[in-house]
């Protein structure tokens, strides 16, 4: 059985959210993390290795359903539509073309395409928001749409019915309902979806104004955000996990992506707290995370407690079921 040691994954293309596992780009840069491929088998297998060095049979695949996934991925991808794409980009996103820039994915006869916020301020929160909620609520689904708007990063400690550690952590900290917010960085903590919007905007948003499907007294607002939540009844109830991470595990999202839902479902029915870096178009961690491991693609999931690092939503599950769940 023989490995290939490579610096970067796939080929080069980057696109938006069509049905696919996400954007693609692979200009090769130097990586802090290599990535060893093997062969892949009948399930995949991550390990470990020395100090940065990481073993995956898993290489991102752009543009790709894998057989089996068809269904899970259609119907993940239902609230995309019915919420309009609320999430995908970056509050007052513009797209320019700049001077060309080698270290940038995408470049057009010698100019690149630069995305970007123009009413986000610069100085972003210091340390991540701290989120008690779960997947499957369509009041959680408005605030996760503005975080990712907001291009925050976000602690989700998950509270589904029948979880017992963060909802008890929540309650002793005054929540009554989900979603539930504790802002380290301003001391504030609050309920209610519309409240934590409003907060979350006013805050971290600059100039931006609330978009429409997320405003209190839009008519639409509560309507879609059910309807979205209805279409996949998922991550609604905890099962049992055979342990839980020391540290939390880090995802690389937007929240429009089905692929990603179907990480989170699999985070939030076994409690697994976890950082998400939300990445909509126009936001500077789509370089970062390039610069990194020399391509963008999302879902990605670090597991700080393994040193795994991968692409790939069906692989990320089955591994989150293998280290922390009940799958054989």
């Amino acid at each position: 059985m023989s490995f290939t040691t490579t610096r970067a994954f796939g080929s080069s293309a980057r696109s938006g959210s069509s049905a696919r596992t996400a954007n693609a780009g692979t200009t090769p840069t130097t990586s802090s993390h290599r990535i060893i491929h093997r062969a892949r088998r009948s399930r995949t297998a991550t390990s470990a290795t020395r100090e940065g060095e990481v073993k995956s049979d898993v290489a991102p695949r752009p543009f790709t359903v894998r057989e089996g996934e068809l269904g899970k991925v259609a119907s993940a991808a239902i609230p995309l539509v019915i919420r309009l794409g609320t999430g995908a980009l970056i509050a007052g996103y513009k797209l320019e073309l700049v001077e060309d820039d080698a270290t940038k994915p995408i470049r057009i006869f010698g100019k690149r395409l630069n995305e970007r916020s123009t009413t986000l301020p610069s100085d972003r929160a210091k340390e991540p928001i701290v989120m008690y909620e779960y997947e499957g609520s369509p009041y959680c689904k408005k605030v996760r749409e503005a975080l990712s708007v907001l291009d925050c990063d976000v602690l989700f400690k998950p509270c589904p019915q029948g979880s017992e550690a963060f909802r008890a952590e929540s309650k002793r900290l005054g929540a009554t309902t989900y979603p539930f917010m504790v802002d380290p960085n301003t001391g504030t903590s609050m309920g209610e979806s519309d409240d934590i919007i409003e907060y979350l905007f006013k805050t971290y948003g600059g100039e931006t104004k609330i978009p429409l499907l997320l405003k209190r007294d839009s008519p639409l607002t509560n309507f879609t955000a059910y309807a979205a939540a209805v279409s996949r009844l998922k991550a609604l109830r905890a099962r049992p996990a055979k342990k839980i991470p020391e540290k939390p595990l880090e995802l690389w999202t937007y929240e429009i992506s089905p692929f990603s839902k179907l990480v989170r479902e699999a985070l939030t029915e076994l409690c697994i707290p976890h950082v998400v870096k939300y990445t909509p178009r126009g936001s500077r961690k789509r370089d970062e995370l390039f610069a990194e491991v020399s391509h963008f693609q999302v879902p990605f999931m670090r597991d700080p407690n393994t040193g795994v690092q991968m692409f790939e939503s069906k692989e990320i599950c089955e591994y989150i079921e293998r280290e922390y769940g009940d799958a054989v």
